[in-house]
């Protein structure tokens, strides 16, 4: 079972391919597991696979848990954690069933690891990120256990959606967050209720968007750190993948 005790922890690099493009993701798990475990396939921010996702990956595995940093650019291609990186997202944003195929070419990778359970997967992303942990629940490959969105970009692909999301579901949001406004979280439940998912929406009052990075602070785009949501969303999410793993 995860734990919240110190653990030693091993990383390494993960490069898998779609079609031409080569991607970097990053591996972290606890040492000396006696048995395969639960996989945490971790999606980036708009940023890409920059240090920031790398220490949330290594929180991850603190749980007792294989997370794998998927990379959705492309190896070597990073943006800045406090800069516009909309040149990087744009592109996929526009073109959702690439952005399914890179995303679920790292979710095989890391399924295909020594060391997981490869019956017990679960996504999981921030911003972009939480985007991405949807558009997995809506592609909805084998033994996605569980998708969970913190603060994540909520528009759905102009694609029909997948006929059932077999994944459970948490949205972690912000009510205040400008990025993903009333109309939108209204749009994805109804989604999710006709996919016939499990799904559960936590909505944080006053909580505005990225409010898990704790250098945010731009009030004047929506995007602050709020503790109070930090913390019970995390919490949320632990018992969510607890929950899912366990069935």
């Amino acid at each position: 079972m995860p734990h919240s005790s110190p653990i030693a922890l091993r990383a390494l690099a993960v490069d898998y391919s779609d079609s031409d493009t080569v991607f970097e993701g990053y591996a972290v798990a606890p040492c000396h597991a006696s048995t395969p475990l639960p996989c945490i396939v971790l999606a980036h921010d708009w940023s890409g696979l920059t240090t920031p996702t790398v220490r949330l990956a290594e929180r991850y595995a603190g749980l007792g848990y294989v997370c794998v940093a998927i990379d959705a650019y492309g190896k070597g291609v990073r943006g800045d954690p406090s800069g516009d990186n909309t040149a990087l997202m744009e592109p996929l944003m526009r073109d959702r069933a690439l952005l399914r195929r890179r995303l679920l070419a790292g979710f095989e990778a890391a399924r295909a690891l020594a060391g997981v359970d490869p019956a017990r997967m679960a996504a999981v992303g921030y911003c972009f990120g939480g985007l991405c942990a949807l558009d997995l629940a809506r592609a909805a490959p084998a033994n996605l256990r569980a998708s969970v969105s913190f603060h994540g970009v909520l528009q759905a692909p102009d694609a029909a959606p997948s006929a059932r999301i077999d994944a459970s579901v948490l949205l972690l949001h912000g009510w205040d967050d400008p990025v993903a406004p009333p109309a939108d979280v209204l749009a994805i439940t109804r989604e999710l209720t006709r996919a016939g998912a499990d799904w559960q929406l936590h909505a944080y009052g006053h909580a505005q968007h990225a409010f898990t990075f704790k250098d945010a602070a731009f009030p004047e785009r929506g995007i602050v750190y709020d503790r109070s949501a930090d913390k019970r969303s995390w919490a949320a999410m632990r018992a969510h993948l607890a929950e899912a793993f366990r069935r």
